[in-house]
């Protein structure tokens, strides 16, 4: 799942770079730089959740409400500091330097959340979603930043640099899985620090790897004009610091309290989004009001999708068969699959979208969110079959089924997740798009930290049961086929808010 802002500077005039295979070379770069930052935030990605229950709670199953919670509320803080993080590129230190910043913070938190301390473990996870805000959105933002608006290789450029995304996120928990499970511990006790020491090193690889190749951008992304100086990136340093213990507080207040704090902030953005529509006309309104609409949905389909690193886990560790004759599949190979998935599906779904456009049938904006949603849910019917009418005589379910699962969410992520995007750049007030942008990230964010309430449900007091999954994942069903025909059944009613927008 990428979280790129892929606009360029206005008027920014575009360098004369150096071609390679098509494309300017500072490309490869970028995508190599965010192959090892995705590797290291995927690296860990599997065993949070584990981790948690693991050294904190002594491997009792009641602790895994707490790992939920923890973990959906991370991902939570690590998409709201996004929006902090490309004004601090806009205004202050510009991209590189952003970029560079950030990768220190979050090669500090990686670290960091190996020491087997509960107050160091959260510092560290604040340090990552810090040094997340700063990085992520910024270096996706360097890629678009190559290209002209009318250059016809931009979406190419883009494909590139989100498989270096996929690739990351494939080959990270194969690796980390097999260092924690076979060569630092075992199937039964995984070393789960080696984990996070890998991913460390490998946000070093990433921070060197921007550090030497930045002078292959010729100048793009360097700070704005009159704020050359290092003074700048020193007060950036500083107020970070005093960042991540506010963030560590929100970790440690816990996702219910967090959950009012997202709200209001989307409330109040929503607000300032829609009041600036108003003022632009009725077109501009109804657009604002289109988009914000759309927004509630995305928080839906992330709060059940990103069951994958929280709920899903304790499934694949404890309830699906991962046997094969005497050889144990590795809990964090699981978390490739979605990754697979994308690279193999994506060329195909721009296919079929081209396709039916020529055909004139190409599914508008709510038509394309309301299909992620009720793909997503179909990935749940498949869990509910399974928790009810595969459970073996040792409480397994099918191997084949969780695999499964992820390819269809895949599927759903493909209708919803790469449009996403666009639609905000197409649908914001004019002045506002950046603004418009942080609600996408927002509502997202909103939706990563409902997934770990929600898991907390599915695993209960007393740990994960193939009762409290079915039902769990029953509910998860039947919220999003139903939020997904909602959406397929009044898409001409939203269409009409769009104004011919595609």
């Amino acid at each position: 799942m990428s979280m790129a802002a892929n606009a360029p500077t206005a008027g920014a005039p575009i360098p004369e770079f150096p071609q390679r295979l098509g494309h300017p070379k500072p490309l490869w770069m970028l995508f190599m730089s965010e192959f090892w930052e995705r590797f290291a935030f995927y690296g860990i990605r599997w065993a949070l959740v584990l981790y948690i229950v693991a050294q904190f709670h002594g491997g009792s199953a009641t602790g895994q409400a707490e790992a939920n919670s923890t973990y959906g509320a991370y991902l939570a803080l690590v998409y709201a500091g996004a929006i902090f993080g490309g004004y601090i590129a806009d205004r202050i230190i510009g991209y590189q330097r952003s970029i560079l910043t950030g990768a220190v913070f979050m090669a500090a938190g990686l670290f960091m959340i190996a020491l087997p301390d509960p107050n160091v473990f959260k510092l560290g996870l604040a340090t990552i979603v810090v040094g997340n805000g700063m990085f992520k959105p910024n270096i996706s933002t360097q890629v678009g930043k190559l290209y002209s608006v009318a250059d016809e290789r931009r979406d190419s450029g883009f494909t590139i640099f989100y498989m270096g995304i996929n690739a990351g996120a494939f080959l990270a928990p194969l690796f980390t899985g097999w260092l924690a499970n076979s060569v630092f511990g075992s199937p039964e006790v995984p070393a789960y620090r080696v984990v996070f020491i890998a991913a460390g090193f490998g946000m070093l690889v990433s921070l060197v790897w921007f550090y030497f190749g930045r002078d292959q951008l010729q100048g793009i992304g360097t700070p704005p004009e009159g704020a050359e100086s290092m003074r700048r990136v020193a007060y950036v340093v500083i107020g970070s610091v005093c960042v991540i213990p506010i963030v560590y507080a929100l970790l440690a207040v816990g996702a219910q309290v967090l959950q009012v704090v997202l709200t209001i902030m989307f409330v109040g953005l929503a607000a300032m989004l829609l009041i600036e529509g108003i003022k632009n006309g009725a077109v501009a309104r109804d657009k604002t009001l289109a988009m914000l609409l759309i927004f509630v949905f995305n928080i839906l389909f992330w709060m059940f999708f990103e069951q994958a690193g929280s709920s899903f886990t304790f499934l694949a560790d404890q309830i699906v068969n991962r046997d094969f004759g005497g050889w144990i599949f590795p809990t964090a190979w699981f978390q490739s699959v979605n990754a697979v998935a994308i690279i193999c599906f994506a060329p195909v779904a721009a296919w079929i979208w081209v396709w039916l456009a020529s055909k004139r049938m190409n599914p508008s904006i709510p038509r394309k969110f309301g299909l992620g949603l009720v793909f997503n849910g179909l990935a749940f019917l498949l869990l509910m079959f399974a928790l009810s009418s595969l459970v073996s005589d040792a409480g397994k379910i099918p191997f084949w089924t969780l695999i499964t699962v992820y390819l269809i969410q895949s599927v759903g992520e493909l209708c919803l997740s790469p449009i996403g995007l666009s639609m905000v750049t197409k649908l914001a007030p004019v002045r506002l798009v950046g603004l418009g942008m942080g609600g996408w990230f927002l509502s997202t964010g909103i939706g990563n930290n409902l997934s770990g309430i929600f898991a907390s449900h599915v695993s209960g007091e007393t740990g994960m049961t193939t009762a409290s999954a079915l039902s769990g994942y029953t509910f998860g069903f039947y919220a999003l086929v139903s939020a997904g025909l909602v959406l397929l059944l009044s898409a001409p009613l939203v269409n009409k808010l769009l104004h011919g927008v595609k």
